[in-house]
């Protein structure tokens, strides 16, 4: 049985209360692991440490802030084929995802935020003859950043990397039920050299640990990715105090797909934007729009390939594994049988896979239903899509923006004024055309309505993490 600890000081630490919780292996439906449940005792601790480091962390040069974190990318590529094993034992997902996405993924954060933090610059307004306003940012101090279970180290990584390269000192929170990776990063954090203190990652629930992170004091800013009513949370909690927060929320993406598209990369893309990661992905396209006159075509096609994908032991060659928990698994098949309650043809699919000792359940495809229920307004976060004819485009830019959700939008069409037209009428803060996950970590990320507030990567992230001190200069 393995034994994770807290990272705290620069040192891996056992909680104080001595408490663990049971990891289970979604694969498997066993426990494999023991996981701290710190609490604020925990927290306090970390707070002292990260508050004591914080002075030198923050007047090191940029140069040499940026060497540690390109260390510890160096070493999370040098390590990548453990980590994904760790990942994909944690989280039930196939691990050639694990290596070819979320461990690569992970380093390219740390490297991408050790270099953008050398070029960041600040901005200089000229009086003329008068005087010269710029703009100094400088470190908050301790930050919280809480991550979920679905992308354990990417959106760990994508929260920490930002944070230190600006010189905060972090308290992390990775979730109770994937915590194997940021267990194994504060192994690599040792050996890169950071500083005892700089990081500190804490495990724990949410109840344990998660709110004490939010409340405490110290704790200048917060940054978050998981379920919207959790961050609603968060954000009352945060709102009292007028901490920095940045929420990164649920999804309940649309996908619209055009008669002019490019049929095979359409269908293509679509099951895999669907399916990947078993739909633990906010940004999943899980209600595909299909323009009438070649739905018929395009559900053949798509529920074919669909029933083609292989489901199965996460270690080996499959396109799909277990999802997380025994309970969310029941949460995904509830949504199943709702959606037939309320009309729904399940073309294929629809059930746990018999055979399997884990978590499974089959990727499933569902027609006939209507834009407002309930499949088609609540996040799942499973292997669940539903098919929608439409006969107009505003109809489709109707039903799209139907929910209370706004992160992402897939577009297909060759039409260039409607890639245009339909992408901006579309409430969401990202959308792609013609293409799906393909991301530049220059720009900027985040919802809009229940999605979440805040925009997290490139020079946001490190605005973010920065606190703005205008400086004028009479001349």
């Amino acid at each position: 049985m393995i034994q994770l600890a807290n990272y705290i000081d620069g040192k891996l630490v056992a909680p104080i209360e001595g408490r663990y919780l049971d990891n289970y292996e979604p694969a498997k439906g066993v426990v494999f692991s023991k996981v701290p449940e710190s609490t604020s005792a925990d927290l306090d601790v970390a707070v002292e440490a990260a508050t004591r480091a914080f002075p030198a962390w923050a007047a090191l040069s940029i140069d040499a802030r940026s060497r540690i974190l390109l260390k510890l990318a160096d070493l999370i590529e040098e390590n990548l084929e453990e980590l994904a094993l760790c990942e994909t034992q944690d989280s039930g997902k196939p691990i050639k995802l694990s290596r070819s996405v979320d461990i690569p993924r992970a380093s390219a954060n740390f490297r991408f935020f050790a270099s953008a933090i050398v070029n960041f610059g600040s901005e200089a307004h000229i009086m003329e003859g008068e005087a010269v306003n710029y703009t100094r940012r400088g470190p908050l101090g301790v930050v919280g950043c809480i991550s979920p279970w679905n992308l354990p180290l990417y959106l760990l990584s994508w929260k920490i990397a930002p944070a230190l390269a600006m010189g905060n000192c972090v308290i992390a929170k990775p979730s109770e039920l994937t915590p194997y990776t940021a267990f194994k990063l504060s192994e690599l954090a040792i050996k890169a050299g950071l500083p005892p203190g700089v990081l500190n990652i804490l495990h724990g629930t949410g109840k344990s640990v998660g709110q004490a992170i939010v409340d405490h004091s110290k704790i200048k800013a917060i940054s978050f990715t998981g379920g919207t009513a959790t961050g609603r949370t968060i954000g009352a909690s945060t709102s009292q105090t007028f901490k920095k927060v940045s929420l990164e929320l649920g999804g309940k993406n649309p996908n619209l797909v055009f008669a002019d598209c490019d049929f095979e990369e359409a269908v293509k893309t679509s099951v895999r934007s669907a399916f990947a990661n078993q739909g633990e992905i906010c940004l999943c396209g899980s209600r595909i729009f299909i323009e009438r006159s070649m739905y018929d075509r395009f559900k053949a096609e798509y529920v074919s390939r669909v029933q083609s994908m292989k489901v199965g032991d996460p270690m080996q060659d499959v396109q799909m594994g277990a999802l997380i928990s025994e309970a969310h698994m029941y949460k995904v098949l509830g949504f199943i049988e709702q959606a037939k309650a309320d009309g729904g043809t399940v073309l294929t699919g629809g059930k746990r896979i018999d055979g399997l000792t884990g978590y499974f359940v089959e990727p499933t495809v569902i027609e006939g239903l209507d834009a407002y229920c309930a499949l088609n307004q609540q996040e799942v976060f499973g292997p669940v899509v539903s098919l929608i004819p439409f006969d107009t485009e505003e109809e489709a830019i109707t039903w799209a923006n139907s929910t209370e959700y706004g992160l992402a939008a897939t577009v297909w069409t060759t039409d260039l004024k409607r890639a245009h037209r339909v992408s901006h009428a579309l409430l969401s803060g990202i959308v792609w055309v013609n293409c799906w996950l393909l991301r530049d970590l220059r720009t900027p990320f985040g919802g809009m309505r229940n999605s979440g507030v805040g925009r997290e990567g490139g020079n946001e992230a490190l605005r973010f993490f920065s606190e703005p001190q205008n400086i004028c200069i009479k001349l």
